[in-house]
């Protein structure tokens, strides 16, 4: 897959050993300068040693920093000490840094990308499967602010985004879980067959709430077929908005579906919600404005709810304040003439942005 956009042109890989293949993809990259490897702490052992091992025996120089795990190292303070660090090791502006973990590394490792020296490459390889299908393709980068999500940061396109699916396999259940969130929300707003090929696998298999599925397992090769499979079809529509709407002037808006809402309840949890959590109960919170709106009728509210329950995904607002997720909603990144553009679902497969939705109803949908 290949995303094309005004600012770069570059290849989204999404295949088993991905990372393996690094040192020999550089060279047509042109990236021949020092490599600044930014690990999540979770994955700095298991894969950032091996590939900073590899890379080296390649002739690369290669410098290493791992990241605490979580939200809370999207800071200023985190992002300072990622400049420091390369400061000091006397970073160029030929050098490029290497973002391997989760989306928090990616956002992080992607922003000092972009505003060290005024920009160095930067070279994606997500180990979690939120990043794979979300944070790591289309060059968003960025921290957070204690006012608000991912406030703070900047558009820098990488120059290849490496997707090893062999690296899901270690991550831990709950963390799998949240990533189907995003996989079943590029089926909501752009790939209806993606959604029903979602409900066929958790039908087949007899997934349910009380049995959720999508986890991976490494000792089903069929099973790991299908979802790497829906996996790249998930990476697909990512890639192809992106070719679109660069900078979210139109279409990219449509990939902030549940997001509004679970921004929001992300925040008021002091993120001891997961993000594809928080957007799973977003999706269902703004699906329900969307029924009240008279978009969407019950019958598509029930089948996303049935499929993110499906995937062992909770849809249920907790209990906080309408007040304080409204008060947020209006920080949010969409917000535009100091109205809120919502991401709607019309149909599976089709979403509408609407500024006109009434407080009192989102209060309605908010409380149900």
């Amino acid at each position: 897959m290949i995303v094309t956009t005004t600012a770069a042109s570059y290849p989204v890989v999404v295949e088993s050993g991905a990372l393996a293949s690094l040192p020999e993809r550089l060279p047509a990259l042109g990236l021949r300068g020092a490599l600044w490897l930014v690990c999540d702490g979770a994955v700095a052992e298991r894969y950032g040693a091996p590939l900073a091992a590899r890379l080296r025996a390649a002739g690369h120089t290669v410098h290493v920093f791992s990241v605490p795990p979580g939200d809370a190292s999207k800071s200023p303070a985190q992002l300072a000490e990622l400049h420091t660090w390369m400061i000091s090791g006397g970073v160029e502006r030929r050098d490029a840094v290497l973002a391997l973990g989760g989306g928090v590394v990616g956002d992080l490792a992607g922003f000092a990308a972009a505003t060290i020296l005024r920009g160095v490459a930067v070279v994606q390889m997500p180990t979690t499967l939120l990043s794979m299908v979300d944070a790591a393709v289309g060059g968003k980068t960025g921290i957070n602010h204690p006012l608000g999500k991912n406030l703070i940061g900047a558009f820098h396109q990488p120059r290849l985004v490496l997707a090893d699916t062999d690296t899901l396999s270690s991550l831990p259940p709950r963390a799998l879980r949240e990533g189907w969130a995003e996989v079943i929300k590029h089926g909501v707003i752009r790939d209806a067959a993606l959604f029903e090929d979602l409900e066929r696998l958790a039908e087949g298999r007899g997934w349910s709430a009380q049995a959720p599925g999508g986890l991976w397992d490494a000792g089903d090769a069929g099973l790991t077929a299908q979802l790497s499979e829906l996996i790249r079809r998930a990476v697909a529509v990512k890639v192809e908005v992106v070719s679109i709407d660069e900078f979210e002037q139109g279409e990219r808006i449509t990939l902030n579906y549940g997001h509004t809402v679970g921004h929001a309840v992300e925040q008021l949890s002091q993120y001891g919600l997961l993000h594809g959590e928080a957007v799973a109960v977003g999706m269902h919170a703004e699906a329900r404005i969307a029924q009240l709106m008279d978009m969407c009728d019950g019958d598509m509210v029930g089948r996303q709810a049935a499929l993110l329950h499906a995937y062992g995904l909770e849809t249920a607002l907790p209990a906080y304040d309408v007040d304080a997720i409204l008060a947020l909603a209006m920080r949010d990144k969409k917000v535009q003439a100091k109205k809120i553009r919502w991401v709607l679902p019309a149909s599976v497969g089709a979403v509408r942005v609407r500024d006109d939705v009434p407080e009192g109803l989102l209060r309605r949908a908010l409380h149900a």
